[in-house]
């Protein structure tokens, strides 16, 4: 079910939200029960078939995490359970993600005909995956346990956070499932929650959605063979570069909003990424919930920057390669997460080297600027593996971006094949470019907002009538397309 579908904002949000504050009236237990079975609704709706195995995925890490705290952190017993749970954890991930993958990979160096090979991927099993290896983690590392089985259940199906993430932890929100206040009715967040709701379905459904035409135009007829001219190959990297942004933030402050009605605060996953100085600065601001996990139980647990700056920048390697093949079962997502490796490596080197050399330099305007030219464009080119489909058409696109092609003899031949104007993609990109790089953070107007309908109940009625229609606008233009378009994250 997705967010933006006249079926989740006309029907499955109301009657979740009624449910969530009129049941704990009678029994506070309701409330969580009731969440985690809309959850696991809103997941069947989608993938109905896979219910059962996210089910068993839930009794099996919960059993873990209990035997785990029944025998005690840092305890033989306890390692055992964590390393079994772990295992099985990954070994299902693995079946479902990277099967095909591996026997396809093996085919190929071989030579061999292994048949091929289709598993249908369920939908979120990376973000439910890893937010269960974290609760076993924790459950070893510092003792956290979770008795009520509603309450852990909740916590991973969680259906905000479900499909894409955010990546949560245990602490994060078991406190907030405990917490009496949370189930009753709050119309300054209720409102509150629904302005940000509708500030994620803009940015998905007319920005994100808007310049796709753009991104998936030039990446597919690539992939299909045609030769992108100049402009057409920068257009339709930077169209993807902020289709992703819009689209991936659109969903996080969605997801907020949602959190924000139910008195429930899910952590912020991105801060203006675009803005950043530095690859090290645009890891603390995209993803910002993977970051922290990849840095917490991958990164810090080979060594992190305790054995030197060359095992430093070998594990930051690391990391960032396992970190792209986490996002999906091709090299080129392994090459989008070995470059940003990489360009981690040699951005802390170069800091390293500055901070010793010119400290001055790094506060010089002309300094920042370059910084950020530099970061946005290595982003870019890192987009480009990130969307295409094989390396042939993600180096055709860079070999094109960099204008050694010969000239066509037709211009902009698959943007007018596809019956896009240049005009308007140019306007869309510097339209997104300058929200991106110059507009407002979504947080900061999100955390402005909560606080004056909090303070003001006069203005409460007056936004929730605004923001309200502006929604149903949204989801009516949705649905008058040909076809309701997924969210780019679903795939992982």
């Amino acid at each position: 079910m997705l967010f933006t579908s006249a079926a989740f904002a006309f029907l499955f949000l109301p009657i979740t939200v009624a449910g969530f504050f009129l049941l704990p009236q009678k029994w506070r237990p309701w409330g969580a029960s009731w969440l985690f079975v809309a959850s696991l609704f809103f997941y069947g709706y989608w993938m109905p078939s896979y219910v059962v195995l996210l089910l068993v995925s839930i009794v099996w890490n919960y059993l873990a995490g209990m035997r785990i705290a029944a025998a005690g952190g840092r305890t033989p017993g306890g390692r055992f359970w964590l390393i079994l749970g772990v295992t099985v954890d990954l070994l299902l991930l693995a079946y479902f993600k990277y099967a095909a993958f591996l026997v396809n990979s093996v085919a190929a160096v071989s030579g061999l005909d292994l048949g091929p090979v289709q598993i249908t991927l369920p939908i979120g099993i990376s973000f439910f995956t890893f937010t269960q290896i974290a609760f076993l983690a924790d459950a070893y590392q510092k003792g956290t346990r979770e008795y009520a089985f509603s309450h852990y259940g909740l916590f991973v199906t969680y259906f905000p956070h479900l499909i894409a993430g955010p990546v949560l932890h245990h602490a994060q929100m078991m406190p907030q499932f405990r917490d009496a206040s949370t189930y009753r009715l709050n119309t300054g967040n209720l409102v509150g929650g629904l302005a940000i709701f509708a500030l994620g379905l803009f940015k998905k459904v007319v920005l994100a959605d808007g310049v796709a035409p753009y991104a998936d135009g030039v990446f597919n007829a690539v992939h299909h063979g045609a030769t992108p001219d100049l402009v057409e190959a920068w257009m339709g990297a930077l169209a993807y570069t902020f289709q992703l942004y819009f689209d991936f933030s659109g969903y996080s402050d969605m997801a907020i909003g949602l959190s924000w009605m139910l008195n429930i605060r899910l952590p912020y996953n991105f801060d203006s990424p675009y803005k950043a100085l530095s690859i090290s600065d645009f890891w603390r601001r995209w993803h910002m919930s993977l970051s922290n996990f990849l840095r917490d139980y991958l990164y810090i647990p080979l060594g992190g920057n305790r054995k030197g700056p060359t095992r430093r920048y070998v594990n930051l390697f690391i990391t960032m390669l396992l970190g792209g093949l986490w996002h999906g079962a091709a090299w080129t997502f392994v090459v989008w997460g070995g470059l940003h490796g990489l360009y981690l490596a040699i951005d802390h080197a170069f800091s390293a080297l500055m901070a010793r050399i010119a400290p001055r330099w790094t506060r010089h305007v002309i300094y920042r600027l370059a910084a950020w030219a530099l970061t946005f464009l290595s982003v870019v080119v890192a987009w480009v593996f990130f969307r295409a489909e094989s390396f042939t058409s993600a180096f055709r696109i860079l070999h094109a971006m960099t204008g050694h092609l010969p000239a066509a003899d037709q211009p902009h031949t698959i943007l007018w094949n596809d019956g896009l104007a240049v005009a308007t993609g140019v306007l869309w990109c510097a339209v997104l470019g300058a929200l991106a790089f110059l507009g407002p953070n979504s947080n900061r107007i999100g955390e402005r907002t909560l606080a004056l309908v909090r303070e003001r109940a006069g203005l409460r009625a007056l936004l929730a009538g605004a923001v309200t229609t502006a929604a149903i606008l949204l989801v009516l233009i949705n649905e008058t397309r040909d076809s309701l378009s997924a969210f780019i994250y679903f795939n992982f």
